[in-house]
């Protein structure tokens, strides 16, 4: 059984409701699942796979408090992992999400699926996606 960490910031909500379709999709795959708001998060030590949420914050960026400085310190461990990431957006294209990839190719992170992003709350249609997301990296 493979073990997967969901971790997450949500100012609003909307990326904690994708962070937990994440988690159902992930748990109805057959992993062991730990949801956490990434000031939980005290490494990745131990998962197999990573899920990333974060919303798009001012200029389209990750948010810098907690969130940045918790992926910073686990970035590291990231290469060996599979890793997918998750978020919302309030305006703009989402732009926030290409700029997370690219970082994380730079990283050397290989992303397991494509990204999911919603634009304010997410609908069916991106809950849905996040539980795929989920079932991909519990594989």
């Amino acid at each position: 059984m493979s073990k997967v960490a969901v971790i997450y910031w949500s100012g609003t909500g909307n990326t904690e409701a994708m962070a937990n379709a994440v988690a159902e999709g992930a748990k109805a795959a057959g992993a062991e699942v730990d949801l956490l708001n990434c000031t939980e998060a005290a490494g990745v030590d131990g998962y197999d796979a990573v899920a990333l949420g974060c919303p798009a914050m001012g200029s389209e960026e990750l948010e810098d408090g907690e969130f940045l400085p918790m992926l910073e310190g686990i970035e590291g461990d990231l290469p060996a992992k599979k890793v997918v990431l998750f978020g919302s957006y309030d305006w703009g294209t989402g732009e926030w999400l290409e700029n997370w990839e690219a970082r994380c190719a730079e990283k050397n992170i290989a992303l397991a699926a494509e990204s999911v992003k919603a634009n304010n709350a997410p609908d069916e249609e991106a809950l849905e996606a996040c539980r795929n997301l989920g079932a991909a990296i519990a594989q």
